[in-house]
């Protein structure tokens, strides 16, 4: 998780995985749940956001969340836009409630209605797993660094001091 934290990036799986009991325990499906479902169904699905897309001229925002399934596209009209603008922007995980849309060619996408910024639970992930986090005999930690408070964006990782004495 510490890897993913700072680096985006983890060879020991994704963070929706270590996720997904509390959110199942809350009816949000994954990303590959939303591909299988039907035409129209509402439903609810969370994920790390890849893209954020808002064409110059365009009517909708589109959004690609990420989870240990998939991918999901996401679109967000801009008439909603205003009143999401904080979440959309700024979440690293989102949660998000819509309907599901098919279209003739196999395109799927979930259309929004409302959404959540879940990026705490990212962040709590360190502290709540760290028993669970399996480390490689390459790693050079005893145990992972406690992150600091803030966004990960902003963690600074600085070596030990090699001061002589």
């Amino acid at each position: 998780v510490a890897d993913y934290q700072t680096v985006r990036l983890s060879l020991k799986g994704h963070p929706m995985g270590l996720l997904r009991p509390r959110f199942a325990g809350a009816g949000v499906v994954t990303c590959a749940a939303i591909a299988a479902g039907r035409d129209g169904a509402w439903t609810n699905v969370a994920g790390v956001v890849l893209v954020r897309q808002r064409p110059g001229k365009g009517n909708a925002i589109f959004i690609t969340l990420e989870d240990e399934t998939g991918i999901a596209n996401i679109v967000l009209w801009a008439r909603d836009f205003a009143r999401f603008r904080r979440e959309v922007m700024a979440a690293r995980l989102l949660l998000v409630e819509g309907r599901v849309q098919k279209s003739q060619e196999g395109v799927v996408h979930l259309m929004a209605r409302r959404v959540f910024d879940r990026s705490a639970d990212l962040l709590s992930l360190s502290d709540t797993h760290r028993a669970e986090i399996a480390l490689s005999r390459a790693d050079e930690f005893l145990h992972p660094q406690h992150p600091r408070a803030g966004h990960p964006r902003n963690v600074r990782i600085l070596p030990k001091s090699r001061d002589f004495h």
